[in-house]
């Protein structure tokens, strides 16, 4: 009772006077008044939007949200602006930018990274501060971020080292390489609002796009610091920032039809009806990293501490706030007793607090309204005959929930079918294994799956259904993105197009080539081009 009763209080006082906060964690208001156009950092005398952290303080009207600035809030004139500038830059594949040679283009990306990392101490505490993510986690994911856009680098040179070859068929030479799509609008999520977004940005920049940036509803003060990077890297009206409500400046974007390619990190509601704004719907290419609810498996055959050290982890990393989390457990009858008793205590053992408190692994939720949805979907598990089982399940102080561990759930509930982004950890129990196939068959998802079984014939048998059903099977581990080298990508709504390093750069571009016939004087002209460099395309220069 009394490791109870600290918790419930740790929980309690978790929000306190700023001045407690240690100096190094502190954070001053950050008034942006300016966006990125055309090159330029250009002021905004406007509207503004205020951004609040999910962190609150006392304050002498009781606990606020920690205001930490404001942003611009730009209508859909100055995205049609952001929009006329990347066509213009693009200018119809013959601008800077798009013809620039694959070299210069890595010498730019290399000037970007050099300026980021100079900002990364405020990056990581605009982090923190923002979305609620732990010091660790925040830390992870700037320097995966930097990790990433040098691993595209390497990757786009080995791409280019492929391509600098001619190739010859049936009486004809050519040489084949990659070019780029367009303008396109890059849109992501607040959860990994620098990382998430740079998977997609980095790579359709690298290979020759101009980008219209959306920043994210959350995080959004998290890219102000990096405003400059990206005006003193690139050509003027490569990279153009948007601010403000997305149904007021991206559906004219989209209804114009001069964007390219829709890279959207999000629901596959917004993506549908996005997409159905396009007037030319053949021109548009997506790609996107949707919805999921991504299942574990846990049979009978499991070692149990495996099964639950992973789950753990799988659901509850920032706060299950993750598109490639455990969202549904299934666990065999004769050991979900067990099971659900192992889990129940390590989440119980789970420390809450602020985001820079050491050994920290529960904090405050970031969207507003997402404390609320949660208690509604644990009353819906309750009344429909679910419990929850670990101690101060459920339990929240403004926007800090405790995670809570339902058992049984069942498929009247709603946690059995909506992705809960969030700290619950719905737990289902099945008799036979056809139930958890069934589940993702009939699931409008299909992202990854998480199987925990020592059994080698088990293991095989439930290979082969899921990796038809979903894009990545993993064995007696969670489920995640990384590593960045291999595929990431799902069936049915989970996603369309691939994302790793090497295929995002395949994603962003289209095969192009410069054929002749191979005669002797075809090659000697083309020996002429080569040898004077006279095209950035038809080229043998070998990039190290």
């Amino acid at each position: 009772m009394e490791n109870i009763k600290a918790s419930l209080t740790a929980i309690d006082n978790l929000f306190t006077d700023e001045s407690l906060i240690a100096e190094e964690y502190k954070i001053s208001e950050i008034n942006q008044r300016e966006y990125l156009l055309n090159g330029k950092l250009i002021p905004w005398n406007g509207e503004v939007t205020e951004v609040f952290s999910p962190v609150f303080i006392q304050s002498s009207e009781g606990l606020k949200r920690k205001l930490l600035g404001t942003i611009p809030h730009t209508s859909a004139k100055e995205a049609l602006e952001s929009l006329e500038a990347a066509v213009a830059a693009y200018d119809n594949g013959q601008g800077e930018w798009p013809t620039m040679s694959v070299e210069n283009r890595i010498k730019c990306m290399q000037k970007f990274v050099y300026l980021m990392i100079q900002q990364r101490q405020l990056v990581i505490k605009l982090l923190m501060w923002e979305i609620g993510k732990s010091l660790p986690d925040s830390t992870k994911e700037f320097d995966r971020t930097v990790e990433y856009i040098n691993a595209t680098i390497d990757a786009l040179k080995d791409l280019d080292r492929e391509s600098s070859r001619f190739e010859e068929a049936e009486g004809v030479l050519a040489q084949i390489r990659r070019s780029s799509l367009g303008v396109v609008l890059s849109m992501g999520p607040f959860n990994y609002p620098l990382n998430e977004i740079f998977t997609t940005l980095i790579p359709a920049l690298i290979m020759g796009n101009t980008i219209l940036f959306k920043l994210p509803k959350h995080g959004v003060l998290a890219h102000y610091p990096l405003l400059n990077a990206f005006k003193e890297a690139f050509p003027p009206g490569t990279v153009n920032t948007l601010y403000g409500r997305g149904a007021e400046i991206i559906s004219p974007l989209m209804e114009s039809g001069k964007v390219n390619v829709l890279a959207f990190i999000g629901s596959s509601k917004v993506a549908n009806s996005l997409k159905k704004l396009h007037p030319k719907a053949n021109r548009l290419r997506s790609i996107l990293s949707l919805d999921a609810k991504n299942a574990a498996i846990v049979t009978k055959h499991a070692d149990l501490d495996v099964a639950v050290s992973e789950c753990l982890l799988g659901a509850l990393s920032f706060n299950g706030q993750r598109c490639t989390a455990l969202k549904l457990i299934f666990v065999q009858k004769e050991i979900a007793a067990a099971f659900v008793e192992k889990l129940s205590e390590a989440v119980a053992a789970l420390k809450p607090g602020l985001p820079w408190d050491k050994d920290v692994k529960i904090t405050p939720l970031p969207e507003f309204d997402k404390p609320n949805y949660l208690k509604n979907c644990l009353d819906d598990a309750l009344a429909h005959g679910a419990q929850i089982i670990n101690e101060n399940g459920g339990y929240s102080n403004n926007s800090f929930v405790f995670p809570a561990v339902v058992y049984p759930v069942n498929d009247k509930m709603k946690l059995y079918h909506e992705e809960q982004f969030g700290p619950i950890i719905p737990v289902v129990p099945f008799d036979t294994i056809d139930e958890p196939i069934e589940y993702q068959i009939n699931a409008s998802h299909g992202m990854q799956v998480s199987i925990f079984s020592e059994d080698p014939k088990e293991v095989a048998s439930l290979i082969d259904p899921f990796v038809n059903l979903v894009s990545r099977v993993n064995i007696n581990c969670l489920s995640q993105r990384g590593p960045d080298v291999f595929p990431f990508t799902g069936r049915k709504d989970s996603a369309e197009g691939t994302l790793s390093i090497s295929d995002a750069l395949r994603s962003f571009s289209i095969r192009s080539l410069v054929a002749t016939k191979s005669t002797d004087a075809n090659k000697k002209l083309f020996n002429s081009i080569v040898r004077d460099h006279d095209s950035n395309f038809l080229s043998t220069d070998y990039i190290f």
